[in-house]
């Protein structure tokens, strides 16, 4: 019998609850922090954040697949939404970059995740990050009060990602932009890893094709898609050895089928051109052959 989707919510809200009272250690060696644990000896999707500024030990919890607050070209002053904000690590380096007088919004499903969080900002006497729970495909923000959306390996966890597409415009000032890291995929995993709730909960059979995904983010009405950063992923056999026979990971390794890491930009139409094409000069585009403009993407 298929999952629905409210099945799968509760199948990653049950997870990350978990993942909130455990060590942060426990998370470095999985799949987005979340799925089984792999013995190898090199992290699988996180990026290293230690050299941002604002970065915060205690609220890492090894749940990321990229920096999107290294690029998302947040100012002083700036309102940021960041979209399943879990221990508040991407929001601690966004207030570095607004400044106290700006505001960061984290928005998290788990009630677990949200009481860790701001027990984080209020160790630190952070007064002007906040942290609400609720869901962001119904997120508890007015209209048009963001200037940056973030997010870091979230909206792949989501069975509705049109509905956080079109959300996400509707938080956006008018000129706002986001900058998101996620997983996608290129070429269709088996079957048994789609199948697999706790995959999908370590985040990657919930990703979807990587054109399906930029043609999401342009149906809602963005522009100027950028990807900023892309890397291939590689899922360790002791991994795929828990879902698939060894057969079966052979012709998925011959398959041509690809798992990435993403870091996408886009920006909501209204706002000042200048901003949109500082981003596409300045922004590093850290992919190889990555590049996408305002007519779309390579």
């Amino acid at each position: 019998m298929e999952t629905t989707e409210l099945e799968l919510k509760e199948i990653v809200r049950k997870k990350y609850a978990e993942i909130a009272r455990q060590d942060p250690d426990a998370n470095a060696a999985s799949c987005c922090g979340s799925g089984p644990v792999s013995q190898e000896v090199y992290n699988i999707m996180t990026d290293d954040y230690t050299t941002l500024e604002g970065y915060t030990a205690e609220a890492d919890l090894g749940l990321g697949c990229g920096l999107p607050t290294q690029f998302a070209q947040i100012k002083k002053g700036d309102v940021v939404i960041d979209l399943g904000s879990g221990a508040g690590n991407d929001c601690f380096v966004a207030r570095h970059e607004t400044g106290p007088e700006g505001k960061v919004v984290g928005i998290d499903f788990t009630e677990e995740m949200i009481a860790r969080a701001r027990q984080n900002a209020e160790t630190r006497g952070l007064h002007n990050v906040e942290f609400r729970q609720g869901d962001i495909e119904q997120m508890p923000v007015s209209d048009g009060v963001a200037d940056v959306v973030v997010s870091n390996c979230v909206l792949n966890l989501v069975p509705n990602k049109r509905e956080v597409f079109a959300e996400i415009i509707r938080v956006l000032k008018p000129g706002g932009h986001f900058s998101i890291s996620d997983i996608v995929l290129n070429g269709e995993l088996p079957d048994n890893l789609r199948q697999a709730a706790e995959m999908y909960a370590g985040c990657v059979t919930g990703a979807i094709m990587k054109d399906e995904y930029l043609a999401l983010a342009a149906e809602a009405g963005f522009e100027n898609l950028t990807l900023q950063k892309q890397k291939a992923i590689f899922i360790p056999d002791d991994i795929l050895l828990e879902y698939l026979p060894a057969d079966e990971i052979a012709n998925f390794r011959n398959s041509g089928a690809v798992v990435e890491s993403i870091t996408l930009f886009a920006s909501k139409p209204g706002g000042s051109q200048k901003l949109a094409f500082e981003m596409l000069n300045v922004a590093a585009v850290q992919a190889d052959g990555a590049c996408c403009g305002p007519d779309g993407c390579c």
